[in-house]
């Protein structure tokens, strides 16, 4: 499968991923956890069927230490036994967040609280704007049909 548009060589495109990858340092040196981060990215990427940022943030969690075995039972989170409640909670609003037009009422209150109660504002801050660029990600990928499998860990920096 070859992409709609070479959008990671088109210098126009260049100039806005710039920007989103500004945004994602920003979130990377924040204090929500790491491992948190790659959970969201993965979890948002399989919803929106994003088998380009699907690729990347598997491989870059278990570069960074994720296991297999949670690695595998994202998509099934909820059964799961080998995630925190602070994971669940990230994963919860991730999943209505990138569900939103699923959604009547958006992210429920109760999700918010839930992910409060483990989270400080600056985390939660951090977390509300990871779901929202790595939604813009799988969009951008999803649109111009980028190919999943080619990423190697570190490969954008």
């Amino acid at each position: 499968m070859d992409a709609r548009l070479d959008y990671y060589g088109n210098p126009f495109a260049g100039k806005v991923l710039r920007h989103l990858m500004s945004t994602s340092m920003v979130l990377s040196d924040s204090t929500l956890p790491a491992t948190v981060q790659h959970l969201v990215e993965i979890r948002a990427s399989q919803i929106n069927g994003c088998g380009f940022c699907t690729d990347m943030h598997t491989k870059e969690a278990a570069h960074a230490g994720e296991t297999d075995v949670r690695l595998n039972l994202i998509a099934a989170w909820r059964e799961a036994t080998v995630f925190t409640e602070a994971e669940r909670a990230a994963l919860e609003l991730a999943e209505q967040g990138t569900r939103v037009a699923d959604a009547a009422g958006g992210v429920t209150d109760e999700a918010w609280a839930d992910a409060a109660e483990h989270f400080d504002e600056e985390q939660l801050a951090a977390l509300t704007t990871l779901i929202a660029v790595i939604n813009a990600y799988n969009r951008i990928n999803i649109i111009t049909r980028q190919p999943a499998g080619g990423y190697k860990v570190g490969m954008f920096g």
